[in-house]
């Protein structure tokens, strides 16, 4: 599937492809995963942007993974999950 990287602000963001599915993660400047989750077709950049604006998670980069589905979606999330524990994830969810 098609992969992006954008910076981690509003225009960042706003780059970001939303026609489908994806999970995404919010990385570190050196490029450690902070925080995995899925957005929905059509939701993607209003999604991203909510951790945004709540200022909880930190980040310097958005990596976006597209999918033909959301169940698609969320087995890879749940896969990155188990592979890189994010800090910003909760643990056994």
């Amino acid at each position: 599937m098609t992969k992006k990287t954008a910076s981690y602000n509003k225009g960042g963001v706003e780059k970001l492809p939303n026609n489908k599915p994806v999970v995404y993660r919010i990385k570190t400047v050196g490029g450690k995963t902070n925080y995995v989750g899925v957005a929905k077709k059509d939701r993607v950049q209003d999604r991203i942007c909510e951790h945004l604006e709540s200022g909880k998670i930190p980040g310097a980069k958005v990596q976006i993974e597209q999918m033909t589905s959301i169940d698609e979606a969320k087995k890879r999330e749940e896969n990155i999950i188990t592979r890189t524990a994010p800090k910003y994830n909760e643990q056994g969810k």
